[in-house]
This record gives structure tokens, C-alpha cells and sequence, in this order.
């Protein structure tokens, strides 16, 4: 069965543009067909404090993968891509791949939470989200995104990309 799933992308190391790409890349070949995906968009870093802008998407596609082995899949890409996780703390990074939804499962295991657990605070996934499925409904909080995008206490700067996505997808 296809599962619909969304994920968010993030960059601020080397050439953003091309590791978004090549990430794109790799979810096509190995998790599934991309139905949709947002603009891009520059951000501050959430959570620490680096000099490198992030360029972050956020993508709808269809998957058969478990979302254990949907997680396995992706951190496999971010290894690929160069990505170091410290998981005592963020870091600036060549690639960063969350799982934001996966249908309207919710998930609380160590290691996968699903829906994220922080997405509703963070700007930089909300405004992509939003454009692509504004009026979706957080399973857990039961609002649409559109309204926790307006209720968002987040104060860090996103600002549209002049870079389109479509452009990445050509490279596909």
C-alpha cells in the first residue's frame, strides 16, 4: 500500500542547492515518487547559532516503506550526503531529512516520533508546509497547519528563495 508521507529537508553547508538535489535524488530512487513539494526557503539556524543559512523544502510523496524502515532509508542518505549527528546537540549539516508525517500516524518510539514533535514551533517547516497542504490536519493537535502557522510564537526569518525547486527536480 502507498503511503503518503511528508518530509522536511534542510542545508547550510557546501553548496546548499546541490545537496538539496542530490537528496531529492536519492528519496526518488530509494523511498518513493515526490507528489509535491513546497519552495524553497532561506532560514536561520533554530536551535544554535551557526553564520550559514539554511535552504529548506518540505516534499509530499508516496511510499511502501515501514516508517521504521523509511527512517533507516533516510539516515542512510544523510550519511551518503556527509551528514554527522551528534545527538547532544545541532550542528550545522550538508543534509538534514525529518520526517514530518507519515498519513496521520503518530508514532513515540525512541529514535522515531511521528508526527516531529517540534514541527508546530518551527517556521521553517510550517511556511513550506504550508504550501503545499495548508488546510491538512495535525493529527495530534487536530488543527490545520494553516492555523498553527498563524498561532507560530517563532521569531526566526524565512524568506522565499529566489531558487525554485523545480529547478532541483530537473537534475532528477
Amino acid at each position: 500500500m502507498r503511503n503518503y508521507v511528508f518530509l522536511g529537508l534542510g542545508s547550510n553547508l557546501g553548496d546548499r542547492e546541490d545537496y538539496l538535489g542530490k537528496a531529492l535524488r536519492f528519496i526518488v530512487n530509494s523511498v518513493g515518487p515526490v507528489e509535491s513539494f513546497s519552495g524553497i526557503y532561506e532560514t536561520e539556524p533554530w536551535g544554535f547559532q551557526s553564520e550559514n543559512a539554511f535552504l529548506n523544502i518540505v516534499i509530499r510523496l508516496n511510499t511502501d516503506l515501514k516508517p521504521e524502515d523509511l527512517l533507516k532509508e533516510i539516515l542512510s542518505i544523510e550519511r551518503k550526503l556527509g551528514r554527522i549527528r551528534d545527538n547532544t546537540q545541532y550542528l550545522s549539516r550538508t543534509i538534514d531529512i525529518d520526517i514530518l508525517l507519515y498519513r496521520n500516524l503518530v508514532i513515540n518510539k525512541p529514535g522515531l516520533k511521528i508526527p516531529h514533535p517540534m514541527m508546530q514551533d518551527r517556521k521553517f517547516v510550517l511556511i513550506p508546509i504550508c504550501d503545499i497542504a495548508p488546510e491538512l490536519i495535525h493529527p495530534v493537535l487536530s488543527k490545520t497547519f494553516s492555523a498553527l502557522l498563524k498561532n507560530c510564537q517563532d521569531g526566526a526569518k524565512v524568506i522565499r528563495y529566489p531558487q525554485s525547486c523545480n529547478n532541483l527536480f530537473q537534475k532528477l
